[in-house]
């Protein structure tokens, strides 16, 4: 291939050329076959070849292609806000969508200021959130997010948020304390925090309901967000959860919140709801944000040329049709625990491996040196970096990431394939992580 003029993620690195997907499966222009272990970055869950959606997308390209919103809806946009909001959480009752993540969270972000503007609060802007949280790339979505690694180069330009603590068991629990306790005690930094702040200045608490990519599916400790949701009640701060990663029936609820039995004021999602095969978010809002913003202004000043593409809404209605009409929620709690399962019992007692979390099809294992003391790799090793590269080369995709502890320290790999997933293929993928992990730790 002749040196290509695309600007990519590394200068370093000349990637295959993706050809076709087959199912699972992604085959480059050499025909080989890659197993999609992650994928992507949790963005694939129907896989990479489903004539539905496929189908949705090409008719909707006969019927109209675009129209702006500053003067026109589409059906299809129509139809998907009214699936999402029939399944979302209590209170929720407003779609606005977007083209990605990032953008969903930036959208969030801006309500939320406006919000408190139009009901007369105007000293709360501050946002709080969590260390080892990521939240996007835009720089209100990268101010918000707790990864250091990202935030670092980028700081002078990222307004001033708080970080507590993220409720990260494996790391956090102290000897003789309960899951419980531990997770009140967490949650409880949130409530110290505001106080810091004072409670007049703050807006919004921003978490992801399971940590993403930063941390690796970190699942909360029953009762943590129930307790989150008590502090932002008391002190009338605004609960936003970022399902951009971990939503769209990734841990095996439409929502990942549905798990905790708690609603937001606002929600994120993007990555399933598309699934890959077109660029769309969306920001949930509930009914009383929606309300303070139609009886003030009249306008949520914010937008972007491509929110609420109708062939982008034509590809999320189509996946997210699927996601319930095929039982995939179902599907995805069943081969979840036979996942679950597998990594367990493969490597469940390696000298390496020192935890194995998550929920559903959303899986992390943290990767130690020393499994006793929890010690993990000099970062000088690169870890992550080799096991992605050994995994690649077995012909598995994964996700794998270092930094997990603090953004300089730990290292992780990420796990979060397609929905459809067989029992074969979770033999595949468990076997060739296990090739990968003995190439690039030595065991």
């Amino acid at each position: 291939m002749s040196t290509s003029h695309i600007f990519g993620r590394s200068t370093a690195v000349q990637p295959p050329v993706a050809a076709r997907g087959d199912g699972c499966y992604i085959i480059d222009t050499a025909g080989r076959r890659y197993l999609d272990g992650s994928g992507g970055a949790a963005v694939s869950c129907l896989g990479h070849s489903d004539v539905e959606v496929a189908a949705a997308i090409k008719a909707q390209v006969d019927r109209i292609a675009f129209a702006h919103t500053g003067f026109f809806t589409s059906a299809p946009a129509e139809e998907l806000a009214d699936l999402l909001i029939a399944h979302a959480p209590k209170g929720i009752e407003r779609v606005y969508f977007v083209s990605g993540g990032s953008e969903a969270v930036e959208a969030a972000l801006k309500l939320a200021r406006q919000y408190f503007l139009e009901i007369g609060q105007p000293r709360r802007h501050r946002v709080i959130a969590r260390r080892q949280s990521y939240h996007g790339n835009t720089l209100g979505a990268l101010a918000a997010g707790g990864n250091e690694w990202r935030r670092a180069q980028f700081a002078p330009l990222l307004i001033e948020t708080s970080h507590i603590d993220a409720c990260y068991e494996y790391r956090g629990r102290a000897e003789g304390e309960t899951p419980f306790d531990y997770g009140q005690r967490v949650a409880n930094q949130l409530e110290a925090e505001i106080e810091r702040l004072g409670p007049e200045t703050v807006m919004a608490f921003v978490a992801e309901p399971v940590v993403g990519a930063t941390a690796g599916a970190v699942p909360p400790v029953e009762g943590y967000f129930k307790r989150i949701r008590e502090i932002c009640d008391r002190h009338g701060v605004l609960l936003i959860f970022d399902e951009v990663m971990c939503g769209m029936g990734r841990t095996g609820t439409l929502f990942a919140c549905e798990q905790e039995d708690v609603a937001p004021d606002i929600v994120t999602i993007a990555k399933g709801l598309g699934a890959g095969y077109q660029p769309v978010g969306a920001m949930l809002c509930s009914g009383e944000i929606y309300g303070a913003i139609a009886g003030g202004s009249g306008f949520f000043q914010h937008g972007h040329t491509y929110m609420g593409h109708p062939v982008a809404a034509a590809a999320g209605l189509a996946v997210v049709k699927a996601i319930i009409e095929r039982g995939l929620l179902e599907r995805v709690r069943g081969q979840g625990a036979k996942l679950k399962e597998a990594l367990t019992g493969a490597f469940g007692q390696h000298a390496h491996v020192g935890d194995i979390r998550g929920r559903g099809l959303f899986m992390g294992i943290e990767l130690v040196a020393d499994r006793d003391t929890r010690k993990p790799f000099d970062p000088g090793r690169g870890i992550a970096r080799a096991i992605k590269k050994a995994a690649f080369e077995a012909g598995l995709i994964c996700y794998p990431m270092s930094g997990t502890i603090d953004g300089l320290n730990g290292d992780h790999v990420l796990i979060a394939p397609p929905f459809i997933i067989g029992d074969e293929q979770i033999g595949e993928l468990t076997g060739k992580l296990g090739a990968a992990f003995a190439r690039a730790l030595g065991s």
